[in-house]
């Protein structure tokens, strides 16, 4: 038997009640020179977003400043725990738990505007809002978070999800609970295929997908009648994750599981009615399956084919990108692989590379990881180091390592504490000398279900 196949070892669950509340939670709220003295300025600092990554420059700044006057453009009364959504559409966790009050976390003397950004004018240094006013900065944050681009998949739309065997984890939190009433039905149905996909852009939390596998599997084992059903997994290049131990991982899992991998797949359109997905295949010839339930419809260049699949449940995962108006402003990358679609920012500062009164916090920046909660926590105080520089003239000396971590479930009960950055081909940074990053345990489960959501609102408060 593989290390990987065993159960949870007594071991590791006697270390983490023993480090658990000491060294574990240290690890989780760690402090970053929050200390420091204060600086006087009347600067006009907008921060675009009140998610994770705004909320937590608002709290930070607002003690770093001495009469800075700092706007907070967030039109949501609600904040969202979104990394909570996966266990809320796989069934073990209550949506009300994934909500708290954006008053709970605004900190007093931030002007908290109530309005969405409607536009970024860089060359004038203002926002546009939706009410067409316009605020003016001297120094801007973008947190804006990404949007979800449901409208390029043929037929999709976020109102789909819960019903026709459709789920998207990413939709909403209401989408998240209709996604586990789908997989609900399916499981009741007794026996069908089931379909997960993955986004062909760069994706908040890249494995949330694979976790929806995963857990829907334990579920699918747990009902008794695992052989009765099909699972495929759709992915739109050669690569399931980013890490490559992981990757490799998570094929292998897949495969003695039974899953149906298939590669180089992109999912362009959906017939709700029918239960029909169409995907879209490029790659070699060597990788395309045939597949009684896989029908070609049509070529529309060499290499290139429509399939046709069936489905008693899809789990659709959306293309991403920045929000619309920041695509359209002078913000947005204009060449490399982020061009036109993500924030442009130095990876390591997070200051734009063209506008230095810029700097980008979160999912909406172009780097090649970095869309998790994870990211922020470990990006804010660069954020917070680097603007205090910036406006004293200084040289930016802090930098962002690429820090990401996702506790990559992989089965209801169990999961692998994965954490690495940017250098040695995404090398793991592990934080826990208890936890391996290459084993599944109860000690990552327990983590992410019950210690991550508090480290979350610390970081949002500035605390972390």
């Amino acid at each position: 038997m593989s290390r990987h196949d065993s159960d949870p070892s007594c071991l590791d669950r006697r270390q983490f009640l023993k480090y658990g509340a000491g060294a574990g939670a240290a690890g989780l709220l760690y402090s970053s020179g929050l200390q420091a003295r204060p600086l006087s300025t009347q600067a006009r600092i907008v921060i675009l977003g009140g998610g994770a990554g705004g909320m937590a420059m608002a709290n930070r700044l607002s003690r770093r400043l001495d009469g800075a006057r700092i706007s907070l453009v967030e039109p949501r009364e609600v904040h969202h725990y979104q990394p909570g959504w996966t266990l809320v559409a796989s069934g073990v966790w209550n949506p009300d738990k994934t909500m708290r009050p954006n008053a709970r976390f605004v900190p007093n003397g931030v002007d908290w505007v109530r309005q969405p950004a409607a536009g970024i004018d860089a060359s004038n240094r203002r926002v546009e809002l939706g009410d067409g006013s316009w605020l003016d900065y001297d120094y801007l944050i973008v947190a804006t978070g990404l949007q979800l681009n449901y409208q390029l998949i043929d037929g999709m739309t976020p109102e789909l999800v819960g019903s026709h065997g459709i789920g998207s984890v990413y939709a909403s939190i209401e989408g998240a609970a209709r996604t586990r009433d789908a997989i609900d039905a399916w499981i009741a149905q007794g026996s069908g295929k089931g379909i997960f996909t993955a986004a062909p852009t760069p994706v908040k939390c890249a494995g949330a997908p694979l976790k929806m596998t995963f857990t829907t599997l334990s579920r699918l084992e747990a009902s008794g009648r695992r052989d009765a059903f099909q699972v495929e997994f759709m992915a739109p290049g050669a690569a399931l994750f980013t890490q490559p131990y992981i990757n490799d991982f998570v094929k292998q899992r897949f495969d003695d599981q039974g899953v149906t991998r298939r590669h180089h797949y992109r999912l362009s359109a959906i017939d709700p009615q029918a239960r029909e997905a169409e995907f879209t295949f490029v790659g070699p010839e060597s990788e395309f399956t045939s597949h009684h339930e896989l029908r070609e419809e049509e070529f529309s260049r060499e290499g290139e084919r429509k399939v046709v699949a069936s489905y008693d449940f899809i789990h659709v995962v959306p293309p991403m990108s920045a929000p619309d108006f920041v695509k359209a402003s002078d913000l947005i990358a204009q060449d490399g692989p982020f061009r036109g679609e993500w924030l442009e920012v130095d990876i390591h500062t997070l200051q734009h590379k063209r506008y230095p009164e810029v700097f980008g916090i979160g999912d909406v920046i172009g780097a090649p990881i970095n869309k998790t909660a994870a990211s922020v926590k470990a990006q804010a105080p660069v954020v917070e180091a680097n603007l205090i520089a910036q406006m004293q003239g200084q040289a930016l000396s802090r930098r962002h390592n690429g820090y990401t971590s996702c506790p990559m479930i992989t089965g209801i009960g169990k999961a692998m504490l994965v954490e690495f950055g940017y250098d040695n081909d995404f090398a793991f940074l592990p934080s826990f000398p208890f936890i391996d990053p290459k084993d599944e345990s109860w000690v990552a489960w327990v983590m992410k279900d019950r210690m991550l959501q508090p480290a979350y609102y610390a970081v949002l408060e500035g605390q972390a």
